[in-house]
């Protein structure tokens, strides 16, 4: 039986250190993962996030937003103190959690979706009034969540542990495999990575990429797509299991 991604090559665009897994996927399913990280993620290390990891014993809960808010937010933490018992831990999406996992922060709360207004359902955040909540999370971002955490009630402050950044790459050899129509698919997991890909690409890449069909795990990623203009835009099922999902039902389907 053929392989479902016999003879595609799949933009993988996804920071290089978060990028193995889904390529692996891609590669176990006959296909060519090709990596070209448009995101760069790095520590923030300063004296505003040190001082609130040393009163971390203050806060009711701690909250990880993504994958990367658990890598570099408890990684910081680790470096200066023990994981307070009492606090409370949630990870937005099962991802989030597999990550605090592995950083030895161990049976965090997690709801099945990979977004805010998932997290949100919880029964353990419905009456937080009076309660002190931390963020952990990159430099900006969203605010719905805050937000609504303060309008239950609670006390909320950011621990901004990373931040993201453009990479430094050179777009040259990827552009000329597109150019040959050897580019099959991108998956993007940001809003973010795709316009940061466009950055790199520069135009003639960019009408390229809307030109290609683009993978996104989630509909508001997705919905990002297509408001740039993206002429092919799949919302996938969550993470990088989705992602693979999404990729070879699209290609059975358009063989």
């Amino acid at each position: 039986m053929t392989a479902p991604l016999a003879g595609r090559s799949i933009l993988v665009s996804r920071p290089a250190h978060q990028a193995a897994a889904l390529a692996q996927g891609i590669g176990d399913a006959g296909g060519d993962p090709v990596l070209f990280p448009a995101l760069e993620i790095r520590a923030v290390v300063d004296d505003k996030l040190t001082a609130l990891i040393d009163r971390l014993h203050d806060f009711h809960a701690a909250i990880f937003i993504s994958p990367n808010a658990a890598q570099f937010g408890a990684h910081s933490i680790v470096e200066r103190r023990t994981f307070p018992a009492p606090l409370q831990y949630f990870a937005l999406g099962p991802g989030t959690a597999r990550e605090l996992d592995l950083q030895g922060l161990h049976h965090a709360t997690a709801p099945d979706g990979q977004d805010s207004e998932a997290l949100l359902k919880l029964p353990e955040l419905q009456n937080v009034a009076g309660k002190r909540i931390v963020i952990f999370r990159g430099v900006g971002g969203r605010e719905f969540l805050a937000e609504s955490l303060r309008l239950r009630g609670a006390m909320v402050e950011y621990a901004e542990c990373y931040r993201r950044a453009l990479p430094h790459a050179d777009a040259g050899p990827l552009l000329a495999r597109w150019v040959r129509g050897e580019i099959h698919a991108v998956t993007i997991t940001s809003a973010e990575i795709l316009h940061n890909l466009a950055v790199l690409l520069g135009e003639a890449g960019t009408a390229l990429l809307r030109a290609t069909p683009v993978f996104a795990p989630h509909e508001k990623i997705a919905e990002a797509a297509r408001r740039f203009g993206v002429h092919r835009v799949i919302a996938t099922p969550g993470g990088d299991a989705g992602l693979l999902q999404g990729l070879v039902n699209w290609f059975r389907a358009h063989p």
